[in-house]
């Protein structure tokens, strides 16, 4: 395991516990709100606004690149930057609401509330992991 991948697997690691913690506070509000007249359920968007910066990063490699001689020139278009994605907000207007115009699904937010602590869980362990692995090199080195 080289240092450069313990660098992004720690990185990646930390953006999924930010995210995740924004979606606890999300689903949580939503099941606060679950009887509140006209209220609309949000969600978190992440993963595939990441998985489109992975893949315009794997696909710049066979890309067309024009050299740009002058800061006036329009420059090529850049790969995304998976460390510049960040998590957003959406407001579900679409769904069908209940007849006070909430369309919260208070069972299914307590599933999300379980589903994400366990995921928190989860990353929680894979960065301590991360961790144990560079601290296990570094006592065969010492």
């Amino acid at each position: 395991m080289g240092m450069n991948s313990f660098v992004n697997n720690v990185e990646l690691l930390h953006k999924a516990l930010d995210v995740s913690t924004l979606r606890y506070q999300v689903a949580s509000n939503n099941l606060a709100n679950s009887e509140t007249p006209n209220y609309k359920k949000q969600y978190v968007n992440f993963e595939s606004e990441l998985a489109r910066a992975f893949k315009s990063r794997d696909n710049d490699s066979e890309a067309f690149h024009m050299t740009v001689t002058d800061e006036r020139h329009i420059p090529s278009a850049q790969p995304k930057d998976w460390r510049e994605v960040e998590p957003r907000r959406v407001t579900d207007y679409l769904t069908t609401a209940k007849a006070n115009g909430n369309n919260v699904d208070a069972e299914e937010e307590a599933m999300n509330v379980v589903q994400i602590q366990m995921q928190y869980e989860l990353l929680t362990r894979m960065m301590n992991f991360e961790f144990s692995q560079v601290k296990t090199a570094m006592q065969k080195l010492g």
